[in-house]
């Protein structure tokens, strides 16, 4: 990276540093602290995992029911699989959406939290709630790496996905659907762990917002 590619970029990263300071700013002017925040956007991640589960195991089906195909318009069932496909890769662009805002938020509360807590003349206080921060913390690591490894099964499965349903546009015969079947026992199995992560991500989500409710 030369100097001028790195100068812009800095300025880039402080001018969305500096938007998201005003935003949460913003947010407190209202009554809407940061803590609020987060749990919103954790309580949206786990839908949206929610959804691309549900979505996942739509794309299974179709993929199950095109093995079955015994005649009749294979570009009809092209179609319904890259449908499956594309609506995939939204879900999984959203997940990644998602998980992006919590670190941006976390960040910004995790500072403030720190920097208050420099400011209590009470030792006790200081105590009580660095004690409280450093659990916060914790639950908070659980739940982005349960987040993160759930995701993180989601581009390999796009990757079969996208490259059976370019086989089966590109040809449109018998051997596309061969081709599909040899895949399918990998997919299900694929898609079956991504479920199982996400289902524990999910509970991840909901005991975070338990504790964030509680502290």
């Amino acid at each position: 990276m030369n100097k001028t590619i790195f100068i812009i970029a800095s300025i880039v990263l402080m001018m969305l540093s500096a938007c998201s300071t005003i935003y949460y700013e913003g947010l407190e002017k209202i009554g809407i602290p940061k803590r609020d925040v987060m749990v919103h956007r954790v309580e949206k991640a786990r839908d949206t995992q929610e959804e691309t589960k549900e979505q996942f195991k739509s794309a299974l089906q179709q993929f199950k029911a095109a093995t079955n195909f015994s005649g009749g318009d294979l570009e009809a069932v092209y179609t319904k699989l890259n449908d499956e496909y594309e609506a995939s890769v939204s879900k999984a662009e959203e997940v990644r959406s998602r998980i992006e805002d919590i670190e941006d938020v976390s960040q910004a509360l995790f500072t403030e939290w720190e920097q208050e807590i420099t400011q209590y003349s009470n030792a006790n206080f200081k105590r009580s709630s660095q004690n409280k921060l450093n659990v916060t913390k914790q639950h908070y690591r659980q739940l982005i790496a349960s987040m993160k490894n759930a995701e993180a099964r989601i581009a390999p499965i796009l990757t079969v996905f996208r490259d059976q349903v370019m086989f089966l546009k590109h040809n449109l015969n018998a051997q596309a659907i061969t081709s599909l079947k040899g895949e399918l026992g990998n997919i299900e199995s694929d898609v079956s762990a991504l479920i199982a992560s996400m289902e524990n991500s999910i509970d991840e989500a909901n005991a975070f917002i338990n504790t964030m409710g509680k502290n």
